[in-house]
């Protein structure tokens, strides 16, 4: 029998149509499109038999091929995962019917399968409409999942190219080869088919496209053309240049050359949508190549990468600031020290020498300089988070009126001030003096961003922060109150926003701000156990939010005082003092001041040498220590073992920061003083500790 040519089918009218020859074509496309996905994909049908499966899912789970044919029953593959140890735990049969009864539900599911030769899969299902089927997208992100273990809370999203390739449009081609009476019935179902192949390509999370060697779409699913502000129908045949806003085409419309002369490109992109949202994206372009190596046209494949580079700035950031914090810290503790030793001996020097004029005209600037010195190591403490703080209960709503109408004594008319009271039982639970602090000082830096007038308005209210807006903050999900100040100024570009929280950096003339304002607030808002969001774009505004935790009891705190206090001199006066510190200086310059008060002072390098002394002599009265110092016991130990041994014996600590000591003022309510200290700040401290100090209670 002579065979027969196309051309004579289509005469006689035997052979396919035009129509079905442009759906043969479009189905090919389709096929390459899918092919080109490196996640692996199976689409299963109503039955539960495999009607599509392509080359990364055979890549991925390595099953044989006599499983990989059309028709094959899932329960096929879930009795051979079975064999070769993809289980764990519980015996074939039940293992079997519990995965075949949840495949049978056909509802959405997400799984992550660890396989038995250590790689993680991703697993991901989506249910056809109506319960025709259910296509399942397997990823390797064995890479993904230990990134995550190492930064814990911060996800890294699994990038891919998602690949498909569906077997109904193959046994579709076959079909055509069948008898005229078939032929309707045919195109009806690759017309279904069509239309499957759409909607399962709009379910994938991914931009996927496909435009010609003329720069014409040819075919976007759903998530591609809603990215550019179209449809899926009203995008085909579109030009690109029609498509991409003028300047976004500028960017590629090089890579889009480069590709369609058979190179593979790959490139990232920010765009800004309708709702003014800057959205980041990585695009590939992979050129379609027919048999004599003539470029057809390019597949599009996107991915949505907002998140992940949202995620990769705020660790980063993070990261940068922690580092900066204990440079800071470590450097504050030092410089503390030092400027002890000044204050002490120039304290001393003008004593003894009261009524020299002479003296005074040096000692007093000099003074006052390591005052200043002393405030400026605060402030970076306060960015540090290793200050000092007394929180309690705030009513902000309350601050925030009583500061607002402070500051309107300090701007210019030019400059509208509003305040809003979101809930007026929003209590914080911070500092109210370094809160007050915080807000002045983002309401200065608002004035300074305006000078031509505008509007500064301070709200404050209840916020509920999500998964994703507490991860951003480091912070757990729930309840928060939340103060912003807001102007509508001169605002910020990207490289000042990334850098505002750092010490020093500041975009005032030198004369006008230390950088240290914004770095303080960060570290008091962080050590408060709250976070700071921040927005700004430039010629519109700021806006700066402090997030803080709510007060878990509003009740105030009240001071009980003893009858009387004790006066430090005639408490001390003949008594042993056991000094504790490291640096020869600074324990040089303590121990006059103790001495001044007529007690003998015993000398100690460090914590296990007062630890002897304590067990030993028994006349001691007082200890005063520093709480970091070198050795196997710090003033944190120390302070333990004396409250142990002798819990009767009173302790003071002294701190170049006092992180560290916080945690022991928690339990054992021990007076910390902040180095440089005066011979008054020393004194009070004594008095604490003395015969008939206050003590602080919650009623």
């Amino acid at each position: 029998m002579m065979p027969v040519s196309s051309e004579q089918l289509t005469r006689c009218g035997c052979g396919p149509s035009a129509e079905e020859v442009s759906d043969r074509l479009y189905r090919d496309m389709m096929t390459r499109a899918l092919d080109s996905f490196e996640q692996g994909v199976t689409v299963f049908d109503a039955g539960l038999r495999l009607i599509a499966w392509n080359r990364s899912f055979v890549d991925l789970l390595e099953f044989p091929p006599d499983l990989l044919r059309a028709g094959t029953p899932y329960e096929a593959f879930v009795r051979y995962n079975f064999e070769h140890g993809e289980y764990q735990g519980g015996d074939r049969e039940s293992q079997v019917a519990e995965r075949m009864a949840s495949a049978r539900s056909f509802r959405p599911h997400y799984t992550r399968w660890l396989r038995p030769n250590g790689r993680v899969l991703e697993l991901r299902g989506q249910p056809l409409p109506d319960n025709a089927g259910f296509v399942t997208f397997y990823a390797d992100i064995t890479d993904q999942q230990q990134r995550q273990d190492a930064v814990e809370r911060h996800k890294a999203e699994l990038e891919a190219h998602i690949q498909h390739r569906t077997a109904e449009l193959t046994a579709a081609n076959a079909e055509l080869t069948a008898a005229v009476e078939t032929n309707r019935q045919i195109t009806a179902a690759l017309r279904h088919s069509e239309a499957r192949l759409r909607q399962i390509t709009d379910t994938i999370p991914a931009h996927i496209a496909y435009f010609d060697n003329t720069w014409t779409y040819r075919y976007a699913n759903r998530r591609y053309a809603e990215w550019f502000g179209w449809t899926s129908a009203t995008i085909v045949n579109q030009p690109i240049p029609t498509v991409l806003p003028p300047s976004f085409f500028a960017q590629v419309a090089e890579h889009v050359r480069r590709a369609l002369t058979g190179e593979e490109v790959t490139y990232e992109y920010a765009i800004t949508g309708a709702d003014g949202i800057e959205r980041h994206a990585r695009s590939t372009l992979v050129p379609d190549v027919d048999a004599d190596g003539e470029v057809l046209g390019c597949f599009v494949h996107a991915l949505d990468i907002t998140e992940q580079r949202r995620t990769q700035m705020a660790l980063g950031q993070a990261q940068k600031m922690e580092a900066i914090g204990q440079l800071t810290g470590g450097l504050a503790h030092d410089f503390n020290n030092m400027l002890t030793v000044v204050t002490g001996n120039l304290t001393e020097l003008r004593d003894a020498r009261p009524n020299d004029a002479l003296v005074a005209d040096f000692v007093d600037p000099a003074l006052q300089a390591a005052q200043r010195s002393a405030a400026l190591i605060k402030r970076l403490l306060a960015f540090a988070r290793q200050q000092p703080l007394s929180p309690q209960p705030v009513d902000v709503g309350a601050l925030i009126l009583d500061l607002a109408r402070l500051v309107r004594r300090s701007v210019p008319e030019s400059i509208v001030i509003g305040s809003t009271i979101g809930d007026p039982q929003a209590i914080a639970r911070v500092d109210p003096h370094q809160l007050e602090s915080a807000i002045l000082n983002l309401v200065l830096n608002a004035r300074d961003a305006m000078p031509n007038g505008g509007r500064l308005d301070i709200e404050s209210r209840f916020v509920e922060l999500s998964d994703s807006e507490a991860s951003d903050l480091e912070l757990a999900p729930g309840r928060y109150v939340q103060i912003s100040v807001s102007d509508n100024g001169e605002g910020m570009d990207g490289g000042t926003l990334a850098r505002v929280f750092e010490p020093f950096f500041t975009t005032k003339k030198s004369t006008h701000g230390s950088g240290l304002g914004m770095a303080m607030v960060y570290g008091f808002i962080k050590q408060s156990g709250g976070g700071v969001r921040i927005r700004s774009r430039q010629a519109c505004g700021t806006r700066v939010a402090l997030v803080l935790p709510c007060a878990q009891d509003a009740r105030p705190a009240s001071v009980v005082v003893g009858a009387g206090g004790a006066d430090p001199a005639r408490w001390l006066k003949d008594k042993v003092v056991l000094l504790v510190e490291d640096a020869p200086d600074v324990r040089k310059v303590v121990r006059k001041q103790l001495g001044a008060l007529g007690c003998l002072v015993l000398e100690a390098e460090n914590g296990q040498e007062a630890a002897d002394l304590v067990e030993t002599v028994a006349s001691i009265a007082l200890v005063v220590s520093d709480v970091v110092m070198q050795g196997s016991m710090d003033g944190r130990a120390l302070a333990r073992f004396i409250h142990r041994f002798r819990p009767e014996l009173p302790v003071i600590l002294m701190s170049g920061y006092t992180e560290a000591a916080d945690s022991i003022n928690d339990d054992l309510a021990l007076p910390i003083l902040a180095k440089p200290f005066t011979r008054e700040a020393l004194y009070l401290a004594l008095s604490r500790v003395a015969p008939g100090t206050a003590t602080e209670s919650h009623d």
